[in-house]
């Protein structure tokens, strides 16, 4: 199907654990300064808002109930009507140690499955993410083990929140698609794919790779799809024009054009909606994104 025959989501991805502000200063890192990146980012079009906290002092990634709290409740206390989307992606990274790789080196930050959603299920977002992907980044190995995904899957579900579904390659979305046949990811609503492409050792950032993932995807689910840093727009047009939605912001990309820095994440989201607009297509208001989603 088209992107033009259908109104498209976007999600603005605002912070993220990896990008530091070093690489681009204008980085969200407060609870404050990410708050209002998601509150700019709706105003300039985009309907989900998938968010990551920082430690303050630091800007290194952070799973503090306390930031996310604060975070959640100035978007919810400025009335802006978008889509929250909580991360779950933190707590799933293990470094091997230098002299023994049995044993944890500095990095790892390895947490147990009740501890990674504890977030979510205490705040209860419309959406959070829920990682298939077990890979190399970096020194570090992400490690989504088919029983903590489970477990993480029953938690949030039970919350009454609904799993964006993220993959980084084909073997992801098998495991997911084991786990829609077995029951586990509960179908309220049409299933919500998010695909990653760009990260090394991950999916190529190429028209071929999204074909292929694409077409794995079970009838009736809903996809989006993104690239990592130079790819982030080239994929974006990719993904609208192969029916599919579209994420862009600061977790994945710094720039807004080849050596200029972004402003902020606003800025991003213009560009998108800008290209969207000019493929023919048009982008879903939050509330049409609930509906197209299957939310409350």
């Amino acid at each position: 199907m088209s992107g033009i025959n259908f109104k498209t989501i976007l999600t603005c991805a605002v912070t993220g654990n990896l990008v530091t502000p070093e690489q681009n200063p204008n980085l969200p890192v407060t609870p404050a300064e990410i708050a209002y990146a998601v509150i700019g980012a709706a105003k300039a079009g985009a309907a989900i808002a998938h968010i990551h906290v920082r430690d303050p002092h630091t800007a290194k990634p952070s799973m503090d109930m306390t930031l996310y709290r604060e975070v959640v409740e100035r978007i919810r206390d400025s009335a802006t009507d978008v889509v929250i989307n909580l991360t779950t992606g933190e707590g799933g990274r293990f470094v091997p140690g230098t002299v023994n790789p049995s044993l944890a080196g500095p990095g790892t930050t390895l947490l147990p499955p009740d501890a990674r959603v504890e977030h979510v299920v205490e705040l209860k977002p419309e959406l959070c993410s829920l990682d298939f992907n077990t890979m190399w980044s970096g020194r570090a190995a992400v490690i989504n083990s088919p029983q903590s995904i489970e477990r993480m899957a029953d938690l949030i579900q039970d919350a009454g929140v609904k799993p964006e579904i993220e993959v980084f390659e084909s073997c992801d979305i098998q495991m997911a698609l084991d786990f829609i046949d077995r029951g586990i990811i509960r179908a309220v609503g049409p299933h919500f794919f998010q695909v990653v492409t760009g990260v090394k050792y991950g999916a190529a950032a190429t028209p071929a790779a999204l074909n292929y993932l694409s077409s794995l995807f079970p009838v009736g689910a809903l996809w989006s799809a993104f690239g990592v840093g130079r790819h982030e727009y080239p994929m974006l047009a990719n993904s609208f024009l192969n029916g599919g939605h579209v994420r862009v912001g600061m977790e994945d990309n710094v720039y807004i054009s080849k050596g200029e820095l972004c402003r902020d994440n606003a800025q991003l989201v213009t560009k998108a909606r800008q290209i969207v607009e000019l493929l023919g297509g048009e982008l879903a208001t939050p509330a049409e994104a609930r509906t197209m989603l299957g939310l409350a």
